[in-house]
């Protein structure tokens, strides 16, 4: 084809914009993190074994990884569990992570790390209790600056309306100190968010034999999505947002915020893949001028 030809044939497509991409400088980052989700660990199916190897693949990696975000679903399961199944999963959790793993941890809670048992409601350990005290935290949202970056871990798992089970949102105490932490944050300095529950996601919509429509319900994804991106539109800063829970790797861009749900450690609870996403972490390395490259790792 003639180039006169092939103008002509692109039409308009040769006057749309060329949009600017953010990439990292020829700089060194300034930290590497590995992104650890839903590694559900019990003492079944290998998985003591296989995660210890995925501990010793992220410490193995080089350039160094620096920390851990662990994004929630820290062991197999506590929400109908008797007391003494779920303190002999959290015993193997510290055994294991104690002589495998020398890089600190930072911890959002999942829906799994949730002790639901109505027969129990009335003990001083019922809901989250038990799993901060496990972790040593006196609250399930916080926040913390590393290599001029501020990591912001928040709490995406809150009772339904009915009060029978899980549904992804923040509340109204927790948005309110998200929104001081963020005003509260200068604007030079970049933030990634650590939470459970994606707050976007295009993972819902891969389900088979869909014939007219998709059915998403509240605890596969924050139902206050859009208040959330309407609020982080008015902090630039904000770049990275960083999930699980859904055990498949997906990214989604958009308004300028990368979202990422970085598959499962434990693949598809420990019997292999989840669809196409295989037992896997996230490996971000992240620059000082709030640029970030990332991939999803096989161990």
């Amino acid at each position: 084809m003639k180039r006169r030809s092939l103008i002509k044939n692109l039409g308009g497509l040769l006057l749309a914009p060329i949009l600017p991409v953010q990439l990292p400088t020829s700089l060194p980052p300034v930290l590497r993190v590995a992104h650890l989700t839903d590694v559900h660990l019990k003492d079944e199916w290998d998985a003591p074994a296989r995660f210890r190897r995925c501990l010793q693949h992220v410490q193995a990696q080089s350039p160094a990884v620096g920390m851990i975000l662990n994004g929630g679903d820290i062991v197999f399961d506590m929400n109908k569990e008797n007391l003494p199944a779920i303190n002999a999963q959290w015993s193997l959790y510290h055994s294991i992570v104690k002589s495998a793993c020398t890089l600190p941890i930072h911890y959002a809670l999942g829906n799994h790390d949730i002790w639901w048992s109505e027969n129990n409601k009335g003990q001083a350990v019922y809901g989250k209790q038990f799993s901060l005290d496990q972790l040593q935290l006196s609250k399930p949202w916080y926040s913390f600056t590393q290599s001029g970056w501020k990591f912001i871990v928040l709490d995406s798992v809150h009772l339904d309306i009915d009060n029978t089970w899980y549904i992804g949102k923040l509340g109204d105490e927790q948005f309110s100190w998200l929104q001081n932490e963020l005003k509260s944050t200068a604007a030079s300095m970049p933030v990634c968010v650590l939470l459970h529950i994606p707050i976007l996601t295009a993972t819902l919509m891969i389900e088979d034999d869909i014939v007219n429509k998709w059915e998403m319900t509240g605890g596969d994804m924050h139902t206050d999505t859009a208040k959330i991106i309407k609020l982080f539109n008015g902090y630039p800063n904000v770049k990275l947002c960083l999930s699980g829970h859904v055990h498949l790797r997906d990214k989604v861009v958009y308004n300028n915020v990368t979202y990422i749900c970085n598959g499962a450690v434990s693949g598809a609870w420990w019997k292999g893949n989840k669809r196409e996403t295989a037992p896997g972490y996230g490996l971000i390395d992240l620059y000082a001028d709030g640029s970030f490259t990332e991939q999803y790792v096989n161990y």
